[in-house]
């Protein structure tokens, strides 16, 4: 995951939130509870994805934050990847696309070839079902992060199957029982993952 990209995060110890914000200042909070002996393990998750961000606490909080501007070699695994055709000043990069033969023969007919015809098909898709994609990426947030902190809980799989069947009553029936920082963060996350 790419560090710099995330805007906002939170930080759990158990079913406690402790740490809401952006990463570095979640980071010195986090930091200073394990200082002073507060907490022992700590989950922090980005705000929009829910995923995991991972965050070595060894040491003084200056090598804490320095390693955030220093990402691991596998953050860094596209730029070792050696460059064939394309435009990569551009962002344009090569990718392998198994299409049939009848599928090559109409986008090399098309005006501009199949580069062209092939950027003109996905763009029209992104506009298309862009509403679809946001809810299932909201979706896939709040399961990611219901499965790290209450995968164990009850009701959890019923929860999962009221927010992917698009029944947020039911959804919010469910998680009012649950711990109320892990509540609050599930509805929080949730805005966003039932059609409207």
């Amino acid at each position: 995951m790419n560090r710099k990209n995330i805007q906002h995060c939170t930080a759990f110890c158990g079913s406690r939130c402790i740490a809401t914000g952006k990463l570095e200042e979640v980071i010195k909070l986090v930091k200073e509870n394990i200082d002073n002996g507060e907490v022992l393990s700590v989950l922090i998750f980005d705000d929009i994805s829910s995923e995991l961000i991972e965050v070595d606490f060894r040491g003084k909080m200056e090598d804490v934050l320095s390693r955030l501007d220093n990402p691991i070699a596998s953050d860094n695994r596209d730029a070792t990847i050696p460059r064939g055709p394309g435009r990569p000043k551009l962002g344009v990069i090569p990718r392998e696309v198994t299409l049939l033969p009848r599928h090559w023969e109409w986008l090399n007919s098309q005006p501009g070839g199949a580069s062209v015809a092939l950027r003109k098909l996905v763009e029209e898709a992104r506009r298309m079902n862009s509403d679809r994609d946001q809810l299932r990426s909201s979706q896939g947030g709040v399961y990611r992060f219901m499965s790290a902190m209450a995968g164990d809980l009850p009701g959890f799989e019923e929860a999962s199957r009221a927010l992917f069947a698009g029944n947020p009553e039911k959804f919010n029936e469910i998680v009012t029982t649950w711990p109320v920082d892990i509540r609050d963060h599930v509805q929080k996350l949730s805005v966003n993952a039932f059609p409207e």
